[in-house]
């Protein structure tokens, strides 16, 4: 550990300021100080590290020996710390300019495109350059792994299981509906499915690690239903799944963003559930800490939690 007598960078500045200009007023206007400060400064560092490093005379200052010799060590100090500063100064500004993103894929196809936008205005708006941001779509549980492995700064999941030692945060809810095709008795029937029903009924899902799968399993256990029987199909993409539902092949539950399209269309038809919330929580995943790393990663945590304008919910058929 370093001795008490080391000085602080500041005052190292202040001795070698005085070294190459010649006098302490000369060196109290480089640093913006008064020369009086510049004195009393000195003084202060000559108490620190135990020894004279002044000559004062009526007609001025000049170094002492050890004044001299203590300058030349703290011109080697100093030149470390420029390196070290612009060091930072690189690593900050690469942080700012690039971000890594990853994100589940209701998020990446219907969310995410938004909140970028609004980043790049913002950003925009304060004179910054725009970040270039890299963006990998998987399910939850692979978004989440690559924060853990260090490929993404910041990730954002649709999963109600959250990953272990990582840090989270909720930033949007996410309604789910049961979708089925037009012709299928479901979009027929007069009462609304139940959770057991639906927890009963083979349908067309993601694969394992999908946050639209985990959440229905999730809120069905909640409520109480029986556990899900297995799917009649999993597909590792939304769209492959709302094509499959189009088809007839079985019922699914979907994120409302993601079908909104589909319904107005009149290729799927949302069927109404009872007794179960089909709700989601939308959660942000960093690495470490109680916030998301500062700049462009936090910055887009924090626009993801704004509450969405507009949004209109898909309602069940009448």
């Amino acid at each position: 550990m370093l001795s008490s007598s080391v000085p602080e960078l500041s005052a190292l500045e202040m001795l070698a300021a005085v070294h190459e200009l010649g006098s302490l007023s000369a060196a109290g206007k480089q640093l913006r100080l008064s020369q009086q400060a510049v004195s009393s400064r000195m003084r202060a560092l000559e108490g620190r590290i135990g020894a004279p490093l002044l000559t004062r005379t009526p007609r001025g200052s000049t170094l002492t020996e050890s004044g001299v010799l203590v300058a030349g060590w703290a011109a080697e100090v100093l030149a470390a710390a420029e390196r070290l500063d612009a060091g930072i100064a690189s690593i900050r500004s690469d942080s700012l300019r690039q971000l890594h993103v990853a994100a589940s894929q209701t998020i990446a196809e219907h969310l995410l495109p938004h909140w970028l936008v609004a980043l790049r205005r913002q950003q925009e708006g304060t004179g910054a350059t725009p970040t270039v941001v890299e963006l990998t779509v998987s399910n939850s549980e692979t978004a989440a792994a690559h924060v853990r492995s260090g490929d993404a700064e910041i990730a954002f999941i649709e999963s109600p299981h959250l990953p272990p030692g990582l840090s989270t945060a909720s930033v949007q809810e996410d309604d789910l509906v049961l979708v089925v095709a037009p012709d299928h008795p479901w979009a027929r029937r007069k009462s609304a499915v139940t959770a057991a029903e639906l927890a009963r009924t083979a349908l067309v899902t993601r694969e394992h690690g999908s946050g639209t799968r985990d959440a229905l399993e999730y809120v069905l256990a909640a409520a109480g239903a029986p556990p899900s029987a297995p799917p009649l199909v999993e597909l590792p993409t939304t769209a492959a799944v709302r094509s499959a539902v189009a088809a007839g092949t079985a019922p699914a539950v979907l994120s409302a963003l993601a079908v909104r399209d589909d319904v107005v269309l009149q290729r799927l038809v949302v069927v109404p559930v009872r007794g179960v919330l089909l709700r989601r929580t939308l959660t942000a995943v960093w690495l470490s800490g109680n916030t998301p790393p500062p700049g462009p990663a936090r910055d887009l945590a924090a626009i993801a939690a704004r509450p969405r304008p507009g949004a209109t919910p898909v309602k069940p058929r009448a």
